[in-house]
């Protein structure tokens, strides 16, 4: 991608758009970067092959159906003066619909597993992460408590129900990234900066996994258990980086959940941190069958010879990220204890 000085320029212009957005005092403006994001973003996806060209066709008419709406219900709302109360709620109910179409959050992720499936990694990383910043700084703005209510039990609940039956790591990586969107506009829900914490300890465990995929081509469950036969280490800093994106308690990937956990029951939201521990559970499901199979000891792996460079410059950032990954939450409690 960065070998390409257009994509370079396009990569920028993306950078930008995000900026515009999240920095404009009025809806139009808003309006006008998450537009150029989206013209930016198109020509990035275009990989020359069928399978990206859909991709981009899909994204590109999703998020023009989206915008439209968003355009639509700002026109209105800046009328309010003539509609009744109920009106403007109306209107504030489509703009934070339009919001979540953009996020790909439930019930709106129709378009967000098959686009991803067309995509290579680093596009997928940027659809992931980056791309849901300027959506979700707007829905914070609007927080309209009710449909963020139901939108947050139903990325949940898909997020983890969806990705029990997938074998394409895109896929799994997409019901996953619902998940994960259920907890931050949950943990917006509950306090309104929360969520750019839990935000960014997301995206960089994703970094950390989408990084390992890149560079050895990883895109089905079976190649995982093909390609580490001779390289243990390489083998378990994989998975220990999948349960720490899942949460589990030992790992940096907790301390965000373990945030949103404490704020939930703080405010006595006992209903919904039952439904969103229940659900998180079934996402460590999936990826515990990933890990099972490769820590178990007495498992055949194929015999493949490949030669693993552990001076690669690329590999040494991959374990040290890894080390982060894995021992973080120790590291930082052993911080906050000594401070």
């Amino acid at each position: 991608m960065f070998n390409n000085s257009s994509k370079i320029m396009f990569i920028f212009i993306l950078m930008m758009s995000t900026m515009i957005t999240i920095s404009s005092n009025s809806w139009l403006s808003t309006w006008m970067g998450l537009e150029i994001n989206l013209l930016s973003f198109i020509p990035l996806m275009s990989d020359n092959n069928l399978m990206s060209n859909e991709a981009s066709l899909k994204y590109f008419l999703t998020q023009t159906l989206a915008s439209s709406i968003l355009l639509f219900s700002m026109i209105m709302l800046m009328y309010k003066i003539n509609f009744m109360d109920q009106m403007n709620n109306f209107m504030k109910m489509m703009m934070m619909s339009a919001l979540l179409m953009k996020t790909g959050a439930a019930p709106f992720h129709f378009w967000f597993p098959t686009v991803m499936e067309g995509l290579n990694w680093m596009n997928s990383l940027i659809l992931m992460t980056w791309q849901k910043i300027a959506p979700l700084m707007l829905i914070s703005y609007l927080n309209i408590k009710f449909m963020m209510f139901w939108s947050i039990i139903l990325s949940i609940m898909i997020g983890a129900l969806s990705g029990l039956n997938q074998t394409s790591l895109r896929k799994l990586m997409t019901f996953s990234s619902i998940n994960h969107l259920g907890w931050m506009l949950m943990s917006m829900y509950s306090n309104e900066s929360l969520w750019i914490t839990y935000f960014l300890f997301y995206s960089f465990l994703s970094f950390n996994l989408i990084y390992l995929f890149n560079m050895f081509k990883l895109f089905h469950i079976n190649q995982l258990f093909m390609l580490f036969f001779f390289n243990k280490t390489l083998k378990f800093s994989l998975f220990l980086n999948l349960l720490s994106l899942g949460g589990l308690p030992p790992f940096l990937g907790f301390i965000p959940k373990w945030l949103t956990i404490q704020y939930l029951s703080i405010n006595n939201q006992l209903f919904m941190l039952t439904l969103m521990i229940i659900m998180t559970l079934l996402t460590l499901y999936f990826y515990l069958r990933l890990c099972y199979t490769a820590f178990m000891l007495n498992y055949f792996e194929n015999n493949w010879i490949y030669n693993m460079n552990w001076n690669n410059f690329l590999m040494k950032i991959y374990l040290f990220m890894s080390f982060i990954s894995t021992f973080g939450m120790f590291i930082i409690s052993l911080i906050y204890y000594l401070i």
